[in-house]
């Protein structure tokens, strides 16, 4: 096999980046898509489209281990009993 010159190298690099760069595209994509068909499972309708992004974004910036002990504090409700709103 040949060596390659410095623009062969360079436009072979870029190459490869481009393809790393899609694979990760699709992976992250791909886990999007798992976690959000979780949702469909989840009363999620009970809550204000900006309250649910708002949790989620606050969640994901704390990072999973610390929401889950925060929200572990929080006492359940019945799924009997309606949540009370103001």
């Amino acid at each position: 096999m040949p060596k390659l010159n410095d623009r062969d190298r360079l436009a072979d690099l870029e190459a490869r980046q481009t393809k790393i760069a899609q694979e990760i595209l699709d992976a992250r994509r791909a886990l999007r898509s798992k976690y959000a068909s979780i949702l469909s499972d989840m009363e999620v309708e009970r809550l204000s489209e900006k309250d649910f992004r708002d949790l989620l974004q606050n969640a994901i910036r704390a990072g999973g281990p610390a929401s889950i002990t925060a929200l572990k504090g929080i006492p359940t409700t019945s799924k009997s009993q309606p949540e009370k709103r103001p």
